[in-house]
């Protein structure tokens, strides 16, 4: 098929031109001292500590183009990582970009990429911005996003603080991305839906669901305000309630017991299970010593008590295995 002029594919045009498109939708950051077009950024570190982390989404196991339009895999390619900064505690300022982009892509698809990923910038951390990264060539879509924060004079806050006595209190939402993604896997299993998905063909919870899914918005700017109230562990809930309490559980050696009445009012749908199992609302799970008042934004959840052969409990029982582990749930089968 030949290419159209004005929306050329990725292999009938220059890297240059490629990243020309990408340079003119990325905003500053406010961090930044150089940005791109030179061989590296840099970027202001005020407090004399850089908080790094990095996120690789591949075609596949970790999205599908068929659901997922340019804007969106920007959006959440960011989000995911904004996510894990606001965990330590720190406040995000940069992003590095590497594109492994099909030859057939069309520009306009890398294009609103970009869009994606400043917008969720905007929104989610101001001052945020790329500041550069790597565009390649690859079968398969893959975007490795890393991204870097600064933690304004405190210590990084780890999984490892919790002790028995703190309260557990979750930011965010607890089911919406996995509501979303089941729909998605049933709505496109008969391969007659538009690609990507109109939303206006669901429901207003169904949708809501997906937009989660493909959009997800994480409490970024809660991160430094659970830091500054004193949590004394913080983690980003990524791979579902369960799995990422039990990770606070393990590094601090101490069991959580989590409220069922408050899963129930905070599950989306009023699904519990979905709730403890489910992934990719990137809430922040927290947890705050006693006498300290839970900030606004966070929601108590449970509390923290002594080691116990299980990890997570929820009302005093052991909570079943669940959440997402790409080396077990991974089947290997794109669809769409």
């Amino acid at each position: 098929m030949a290419s159209d002029p004005d929306d050329p594919r990725i292999g009938d045009i220059s890297e240059g031109a490629v990243l020309r498109a990408i340079l003119a939708r990325t905003a500053e950051a406010s961090h930044t001292l150089l940005g791109p077009g030179d061989d590296a950024a840099v970027v202001a570190a005020p407090s004399a500590s850089v908080v790094a982390t990095t996120d690789t989404l591949v075609e596949g196991p970790d999205f599908r183009r068929a659901w997922s339009s340019g804007y969106d895999l920007g959006w959440k390619s960011a989000a995911v990582n904004l996510a894990d900064i606001a965990a330590m505690g720190a406040t995000p300022t940069a992003l590095l970009v590497a594109l492994a982009v099909p030859r057939d892509v069309r520009l306009s698809f890398v294009a609103a990429m970009a869009d994606g990923f400043r917008e969720a910038c905007d929104a989610l951390a101001p001052g945020c911005a790329v500041v550069g990264g790597d565009l390649t060539v690859s079968e398969l879509m893959m975007i490795a996003v890393t991204a870097l924060g600064d933690l304004g004079g405190h210590a990084a806050v780890t999984r490892s603080g919790a002790s028995p006595g703190d309260v557990v209190a979750l930011a965010g939402e607890l089911g919406a991305a996995a509501a979303g993604l089941e729909t998605l896997f049933g709505v496109f299993r008969d391969g007659s839906v538009p690609r990507p998905i109109d939303l206006r063909l669901l429901d207003e919870t169904a949708r809501l669901g997906v937009e989660r899914q493909l959009r997800p918005r994480p409490p970024i700017m809660l991160g430094p305000v659970a830091a500054d109230a004193g949590a004394t562990a913080l983690m980003d809930v990524s791979d579902g309630l369960g799995l990422d309490a039990g990770r606070i559980a393990g590094a601090s050696d101490v069991t959580i017991d989590l409220d069922g009445t408050a899963l129930d009012a905070l599950a989306f749908g009023g699904d519990r299970v979905r709730a403890l199992s489910g992934g990719e609302d990137h809430g922040l799970l927290a947890t705050f010593p006693a006498e300290t008042p839970v900030p606004t934004g966070f929601t108590r959840i449970g509390q923290v008590v002594a080691r116990r052969s299980d990890g997570v409990l929820v009302d005093g029982e052991p909570v079943p295995a669940g959440g997402w582990d790409p080396y077990r749930d991974w089947d290997g089968v794109v669809s769409g």
